[in-house]
């Protein structure tokens, strides 16, 4: 967000390519000047405040659609792969279409002490948030 010139017209189609994309993982990062680059020297750059301001409206849509998205899950049988089960016996998974560490994972709360990471299971999504899912295995 806030590249130099960036009018609030061109963010707007941002917003608008985005809610007709509807991408499943969206993320971005605030325009900041990098030794040597040449959009340093040009001009118009935007106001840090704008720049935030543009970041968060640009977030909160992101959000929203993902939001959308997983709650489409609710129900859905997923393949997953354990990546860890904590002290406390949640098992944290992610599915095929997820990257570790980046995107949003899938827990298991109700018999993940039973499970060890590498393992791959099928999981009955119940519960979706903003970012993440919840589940509980189920056989076969």
């Amino acid at each position: 967000m806030g590249y130099p010139g960036e009018t609030e017209a061109e963010f707007q189609t941002l917003l608008d390519w985005l809610d007709e994309a509807q991408l499943d993982r969206v993320g971005c990062f605030q325009y900041e000047n990098v030794a040597g680059a040449r959009s340093n020297a040009l001009p118009d750059h935007v106001a840090p405040e704008l720049k935030q301001e543009r970041w968060e409206r640009f977030m909160d849509k992101a959000q929203a659609i993902s939001e959308a998205k997983l709650a489409a899950k609710v129900g859905r049988r997923l393949p997953v792969i354990v990546d860890e089960v904590d002290a406390e016996g949640v098992a944290t998974c992610r599915t095929m279409a997820d990257a570790p560490e980046i995107d949003g994972n899938l827990f298991i709360d109700e018999g993940g002490a039973e499970l060890r990471p590498g393992q791959i299971l099928t999981v009955e999504v119940d519960e979706a948030s903003e970012y993440d899912l919840w589940g509980v295995p189920v056989a076969g």
